[in-house]
């Protein structure tokens, strides 16, 4: 196929965490428009305003802030208009909500669309509640949805997203930008990289720590990260008498975690269904970490379930199930023998099975194939 026009739309104009979004703009073939700025996007590949004149700009601001509302006729127009001014083949579509609120645009301007689903948008409750409509006409539209787990793809079926047009594959990495390390020197060393959020459940990883630091006093964990139960786990630290062995570090950049990839034995993260239902797709930090070369235990939770092996290429155990997360945590500050090895097992699975290569090309191939169905409708 000749060269194509891709519109990417994502809702954040730049989020540290979405490292996955960074990597289909930067690597998706095709002349590309990314556009932002929410469910919907409010900004055109410029940075201006996709609504162009200051009465449709009020009249949706009017709708949207006073009223509420998800389906804002003004904004489709708009975004319909610079589709077909821009002679735009294809779009995709970033986050459930985003595929579903861009449905009717796209329609308008006869362009076909493909939607990535990331987590939260397929599992939380009120999400769903809000969107479901829309979700369901952009089943019906959508050439392609893709999931990033099984677990998804089951939930997105339940949904009432046809079974064919779902295509099951995960985020991945640039294995060469994670090389697998030697961690057979390191000490009794673990570390989390994650939001401080309810799914993420910081806390159970720093209740398994404290049965670590029990058997193994040497022990230290480094916490990466920011969120909403920073302060709570801050806190559950000092109450644990766990000062002198857990640092919680706050947000750190790509290469400062690839430096502490460099220092631990294991990576450790405690995943689980969040009461809002909210869950995660695949974590993006458990596929570098498991490309390092680092021992990996967590939890048996949607994508993760299919990133380990587990009692091969790491240790997962049911989630809150702290005192199973220590018992293999044990395992291996008392043994890096068995750290390296389940670490270099690991190492060969994310390379053979989530580099990023392959997923652009699974990517690439569907957006091809939305653009050739489309013109043969």
């Amino acid at each position: 196929m000749e060269q194509f026009n891709l519109c990417i739309i994502k809702p954040n104009k730049e989020t540290v965490s979405e490292t996955f979004v960074r990597e289909h703009i930067e690597r998706l073939p095709g002349n590309k428009k990314v556009l932002y700025g929410g469910v919907f996007p409010v900004f055109d590949d410029e940075g201006k305003y996709l609504i162009r004149s200051p009465f449709g700009l009020l009249s949706y601001l009017i709708q949207k802030k006073l009223f509420n509302k998800i389906n804002i006729g003004v904004r489709t127009r708009a975004l319909a208009k610079y589709l077909t001014a821009n002679n735009i083949d294809v779009v995709f579509a970033e986050y459930g909500m985003v595929g579903a609120s861009v449905t009717e645009a796209c329609q308008l301007a006869d362009v076909p669309l493909v939607i990535h689903y990331h987590g939260a948008d397929v599992h939380h409750t009120e999400t769903i509640k809000r969107y479901l409509d829309l979700y369901k006409k952009s089943f019906a539209y959508a050439s392609a949805l893709i999931a990033v787990s099984g677990d998804m793809a089951k939930a997105l079926i339940e949904l009432g997203a046809p079974a064919k047009k779902i295509t099951n594959a995960s985020c991945g990495i640039d294995p060469d930008a994670f090389p697998q390390l030697d961690i057979s020197k390191t000490g009794r060393t673990f570390l989390s990289v994650g939001r401080f959020v309810e799914k993420k459940s910081p806390t159970s990883v720093v209740k398994a720590f404290k049965l670590v630091v029990d058997e193994f006093p040497e022990a230290t964990l480094k916490m990466v990260g920011v969120g909403p139960l920073f302060d709570e786990t801050k806190a559950l630290v000092s109450q644990l008498q766990l000062a002198e062995s857990v640092t919680l570090l706050g947000a750190q950049n790509q290469s400062q975690i690839k430096e502490l990839l460099g220092e631990s034995r294991c990576f450790v993260q405690h995943s689980v269904t969040a009461k809002d239902g909210d869950k995660e797709g695949t974590p993006v930090t458990i596929l570098e970490a498991g490309s390092s070369g680092l021992a990996i235990v967590s939890t048996l939770h949607t994508g993760i379930k299919e990133a380990v092996v587990n009692g091969e290429t790491g240790y997962l155990v049911p989630e809150h199930d702290i005192e199973g997360m220590a018992r293999y945590m044990k395992l291996i500050a008392a043994d890096v023998n068995l750290a390296v090895t389940l670490g270099a097992k690991e190492a060969t699975y994310i390379r053979e099975n989530y580099d990023i290569q392959s997923r652009i090309r699974t990517i690439t191939k569907l957006l091809k194939q939305a653009i050739v169905n489309k013109k043969h409708d």
